[in-house]
């Protein structure tokens, strides 16, 4: 490991797993009650569960982001860390606000939270994935704030880089418009209107800035490609998928009391979306194919290209199934929505953090790659969750057509409550599934603690 300093993702990736793992739980859950609607109630509430899990997805991905960005900056800037013990203090902030907010949903109700953390006196909390008390949110600020002075200092004290100066615009990029969280109008269009700068904005613009440009770092070391050559990729990727992501947001639009033209300029661009994920598939097999050597975590190779490819079916052939106007129209809201999400989350932000952790945790504990027998182990883990995950979606998909037709194009549409109990079978597989995928992540964590009598491959 060249520079100390990178040590400090350590602990964020450890927690990133550790949340993620609660995250999967919860989602478990939540499956259970969609069959069961009275499981765990009123212990855990089913509003209030799938609070947890969708909050848990946003927190640990943003610990993997940030262990990321530890670990790459460094080395591609060439100089160590501005301020290792910021970021340190910065990890324990963070996790001890994310884990009080959690206990805070599990422990007394949205009411009384809202009441104790003083949400009337500048009112930010009730929104879907942004419902927070505003102390948390002004920490969370506080704490991006810090790590993005810590990273884009690094980065302007050492060498510029392309993969660096991306990932700094969408760290940048995430910090501005997490902003919008604290606008909070009481007008309902405004605010769904704005809501979507936060949600579509960090997920479907800067966010993928940052997935663009790990992706690119991690497929510079394991496959010796020049860096010029994947540079060049890495600009048409991003310059694509901000022009798509940005004026796709109109796909949000449709219905919620805005001008009819966000029907047309949401549905242009929304199926121009795929066209970067399509782009970062063929790049990834192509850099790949170049390599001019063989890395030995062949694991982390294994994710990078998984990565690429999930993602352009989760976010990309997913998302276009449901993004044009006329056909959004019958299926927005259903469960289709649903299985885009998962497709999509986990195609591009699960994966890209899994992907740097397989490459980096080896570095960060002396070797080069983990044992073949640790590798093996990884490897099915990736493709137990990755299969799963295909499935999970196909079932919800499928849940998604026979409610869009049950429920809003058969002559006699029946009630919500009716169609849910129809479609409960898949509502079943999808919970199998789920329990694989958990079978999968904990084979991934155990994948970091077997050796053979193999020696794993040291740094030197």
């Amino acid at each position: 490991m060249p520079y100390s300093s990178q040590m400090v993702a350590k602990p964020y990736f450890i927690a990133a797993i550790a949340l993620f793992f609660a995250q999967i739980l919860f989602g478990l859950l939540i499956g259970l009650q969609y069959i069961l609607g009275d499981f765990f109630f009123p212990v855990f509430p089913f509003n209030v569960v799938r609070m947890v899990h969708t909050n848990l997805l946003i927190i640990w991905l943003l610990f993997g982001f940030m262990g990321a960005a530890y670990f790459l900056v460094p080395e591609e800037a060439e100089k160590e860390l501005h301020n290792p013990k910021l970021a340190i203090i910065l990890f324990w902030v963070f996790l001890i606000t994310s884990i009080l907010t959690l206990l805070g949903y599990l422990l007394t109700s949205y009411a009384t939270l809202a009441k104790i953390t003083g949400n009337r006196f500048f009112p930010t909390m009730g929104r879907e994935f942004l419902e927070q008390p505003t102390l948390i949110k002004i920490g969370i600020l506080g704490v991006a704030l810090g790590f993005v002075y810590n990273i884009g200092m690094t980065i302007l004290q050492g060498r510029k880089t392309v993969v660096n100066l991306v990932l700094l615009s969408g760290l940048v990029g995430l910090v501005v418009l997490f902003l919008f969280a604290f606008y909070n109008p009481t007008n309902l269009v405004l605010d769904k209107y704005y809501w979507w700068w936060v949600i579509h904005l960090w997920v479907e613009g800067v966010w993928e800035l940052i997935m663009a440009a790990i992706l690119a770092f991690v497929l510079i070391k394991i496959t010796g490609v020049d860096r010029e050559v994947i540079e060049k990729w890495l600009y048409v990727i991003v310059a694509v998928a901000l022009i798509t992501g940005i004026i796709g947001t109109g796909h949000h639009y449709y219905w919620i009391g805005t001008p009819e033209y966000w029907q047309w300029w949401g549905s242009i661009f929304s199926a121009l979306e795929p066209f970067p994920f399509f782009i970062m598939t063929i790049f990834a097999f192509n850099m790949v194919n170049r390599r001019r050597r063989q890395h030995p975590n062949k694991a982390a190779t294994l994710w990078a290209l998984g990565t690429a490819v999930m993602c352009f079916l989760g976010a990309g052939v997913w998302g276009f199934l449901h993004t044009l106007a006329p056909i959004n129209y019958y299926v927005h809201g259903t469960q289709f929505t649903a299985a885009h999400a998962h497709l999509a989350f986990y195609g591009a932000y699960v994966m890209i953090v899994l992907t740097i952790i397989s490459y980096a945790m080896p570095i960060l504990r002396g070797r080069v790659a983990n044992s073949n027998l640790s590798q093996v182990y990884e490897m099915w883990s990736f493709w137990l969750m990755t299969v799963s995950m295909v499935f999970i979606a196909l079932f919800i998909t499928a849940a998604g057509i026979l409610q869009v037709y049950l429920q809003r194009i058969s002559e006699t549409p029946l009630p919500f409550m009716q169609v849910q109990e129809k479609i409960v079978l898949f509502y079943w597989l999808r919970e199998i599934t789920g329990v694989i995928f958990l079978i999968g992540l904990m084979v991934y964590i155990v994948s970091f603690f077997v050796n053979d009598s193999e020696k794993a491959v040291l740094n030197h």
